[in-house]
């Protein structure tokens, strides 16, 4: 997979031992006290990053750039003084934790979501509000679902990611699929689309 962020791609986040290594000091010294060790993630408080799914559907450019920049309007700050070495480092210490097929490319070029923003709404509010608050706000919001509707993630992430996310889900998390008979909600794929159209609308909103 190419690097596609930073100040931008030119190399593959590797394999290298010592880059792992290096990665994971950098972890344990900024990132281990809200996502955990090992990246596992708390819930209602800082997402998994290392989480099968989560790796196999993220790109580079998501993971790197929102190390880099951070999300505003949460609790994750930016750690751009980290430089570009040293941020790739731990994305390459995170991806060293993938057990999964890379499916981003895959994933990131699905078509963007067409629907309704009404309808997105009314199913945001029945299902997704509960976890990621009623405007997606997250956390700050008492939700134990991440800000899905700050415009940090949602200038980050493709159509493609938010889809696939809300029809599998993530596993060993509480983020549960929504798409199938074995879902939590057996959503269309129009549904899911009009859900993602309204989480646009909320990013002007949020932004």
């Amino acid at each position: 997979m190419l690097l596609l962020c930073l100040s931008v791609p030119t190399t593959a986040i590797s394999d290298d031992s010592l880059l792992i290594a290096q990665g994971q000091d950098l972890y344990e010294t900024n990132c281990v006290f809200c996502h955990q060790a090992d990246a596992i993630g708390k819930a209602g408080f800082a997402p998994s990053l290392t989480n099968p799914e989560f790796l196999s559907s993220v790109s580079d450019e998501f993971l790197l750039g929102t190390i880099r920049d951070g999300r505003p309007g949460t609790g994750m700050p930016p750690f751009a003084h980290l430089g570009e070495d040293g941020i790739r480092a731990i994305g390459v210490w995170l991806r060293a934790h993938s057990e999964l097929p890379d499916r981003s490319t895959e994933i990131d070029s699905q078509p963007e979501a067409r629907g309704d923003p009404r309808a997105g709404k009314l199913l945001f509010d029945g299902i997704c509000a509960t976890c990621h608050g009623s405007y997606g706000d997250g956390y700050i919001a008492g939700g134990t679902g991440t800000a899905i509707g700050k415009a940090g993630f949602l200038n980050m992430a493709s159509d493609g990611f938010i889809r696939n996310t809300i029809k599998y889900g993530r596993s060993n998390t509480r983020m549960l699929g929504f798409s199938g008979p074995a879902g939590l909600a057996n959503l269309t794929d129009q549904e899911i689309d009009d859900i993602i159209v309204y989480l646009r609308e909320l990013e002007k909103q949020n932004h």
